[in-house]
């Protein structure tokens, strides 16, 4: 059970640094103001752009989940106001991800779900290797492990088509990661050094620390202690290179861990020791509470001065872990109200354009009925000749068409799928049928109207004649 929480732990850590690179943000730098964001994001055609600039604003997830969680819903609302599916895909994902730190995998699972379909809707293939990754993750925290190997081998296959980031990068150090919590040490090994080798190769390599981190544990558990140490070594050195005292504070509890686990207690308290001074004073200071507790219980009937110390140490930062959590979960309650009422506005809208669609679709409908009583009416009241007659029936014929395809369009796209192919099958079919009854109203036009207004030149021509004849 431990291994399976560190495991997680590493998984979660490593994917929130994979969010920073490869939005290329500093991981402790305040993400910009939303509000300000959107209208670039907005304005921004090119996606693997606004990719970069809508994850800008979510690499938070670690310091401030609540705030993290509240742009993850501005940028989801903003994709679903404006059709644009990476945002929604980014939306969901960090929701997902949020969730898991709020530990509520109910909520976690639904928003995974969601982001893998947006992904796959999108059929692009970096959006896929994300919203596959983050439900791959979903069900790791579930312990649905076969799922969460399925959807990450998927995550990973999409990552390799195109030039690997830092999403796809980690995503086959998080397969490492779950084999690891499925105790298969061999299959961990494998996919953690070609996660190494991956980063090395292209550069990205911020996040080496939770790669480290989980060569240490893979070598810990394969009773490798000289290589568990060395790596979590590694480990420590590349937090001082990013200036992340969290993995300091990390490594060292792992190696603290160790120690205690093989009765070397001098090591362990020192190392313990390290992990609470490399957070003391930081935003991460929560991590004091498993190596107080270490230490807690070395001095437990041994030394009281140390225990006392150590245990008021542990007390702070339980607490303040809990009224951390407690005040997250009150943020968390407002944010999800906003987010109801975020949702209701673009309900209403969405129903406000439908509405003038639909109003428009009646105006439209009502001009052609008028066109072809007007066409009617001047054909009957005056004369036409044979070509203004045809010109008007082509006319007509576009005018139908266009309207026509208007109101198929979005259902062809629904049962096709967007494919162009099917579509232009559709709309020749469409037109293959409004063709002939075009023919036959043109035919009718022209020997039914030509034929009317031969009869009214006659007549006028009679009348003409049967003027001169009384005047003569």
């Amino acid at each position: 059970m431990k291994k399976f929480i560190l495991s997680t732990l590493v998984i979660i850590l490593s994917f929130n640094l994979g969010i920073s690179q490869s939005a290329k943000v500093d991981f402790s730098q305040k993400p910009p103001n939303i509000d300000s964001l959107l209208p670039k994001i907005k304005a921004e055609k090119n996606d693997s752009a606004r990719y970069y600039l809508a994850m800008s604003a979510l690499t938070i997830s670690e310091t401030n989940p609540v705030e993290d969680m509240h742009n993850s819903e501005a940028i989801l609302l903003h994709g679903q106001k404006n059709n644009d599916l990476v945002c929604q895909l980014l939306g969901y994902s960090c929701l997902c991800y949020d969730y898991i730190a709020f530990g509520n995998q109910v909520k976690s699972l639904e928003y995974g779900i969601k982001a893998n379909q947006v992904a796959e809707q999108s059929k692009n293939e970096r959006l896929k290797t994300f919203g596959k990754a983050m439900l791959a993750l979903s069900y790791l925290t579930m312990g649905d492990f076969d799922k969460a190997v399925s959807y990450n081998k998927g995550a990973i296959e999409a990552g390799s088509k195109y030039e690997p980031d830092i999403i796809s990068v980690c995503a086959v150090n998080d397969m490492g990661t779950i084999y690891l919590a499925m105790n298969k040490v061999d299959s961990a090994l494998i996919y953690t050094q070609k996660a190494y080798e991956l980063a090395i190769k292209t550069g990205i390599n911020y996040w080496l620390t939770s790669t480290y981190l989980q060569f240490g544990s893979i070598h810990a558990a394969m009773k490798n202690s000289t290589l568990a140490l060395s790596y979590w070594k590694l480990a420590l050195d590349e937090s001082t290179r990013i200036k992340s005292p969290k993995f300091a504070s990390i490594a060292y509890a792992a190696m603290a861990d160790y120690f205690y686990a093989n009765n070397q207690k001098d090591s362990a308290k020192y190392y313990a020791t390290m992990a609470i001074s490399s957070v003391k004073n930081t935003a991460f200071q929560t991590l004091s509470v498993g190596p107080a507790k270490l230490l807690l219980n070395i001095y437990r009937g041994a030394n009281l001065d140390s225990a006392f110390k150590y245990s008021e140490i542990y007390r702070t930062a339980n607490d303040t872990l809990y009224n951390i959590k407690a005040l997250q979960q009150a943020q968390l309650i407002s944010v999800e109200e906003e987010s109801r009422q975020g949702q209701l506005k673009l309900e209403e809208e969405q129903a406000s354009e439908k509405q003038k669609e639909n109003l428009q679709y009646t105006f439209i409908a009502l001009g052609i009925v008028a066109f072809f009583m007007l066409f009617i009416i001047f054909s009957r009241k005056h004369i036409t000749n044979t070509k203004v007659i045809e010109f008007l029936s082509v006319v007509s014929l576009l005018i139908v068409f266009e309207f026509l395809n208007l109101l198929v369009h979005p259902f062809l796209e629904k049962i096709t799928h967007h494919s162009p192919l099917l579509m232009l099958l559709a709309l020749v079919a469409l037109a293959a049928m409004l063709i002939p009854l075009h023919h036959k109203l043109e035919h009718w036009a022209v020997n039914k109207l030509v034929e009317k207004n031969k009869q009214t030149r006659l007549a006028a021509a009679k009348k003409t004649i049967d003027e001169l004849e009384k005047k003569a």
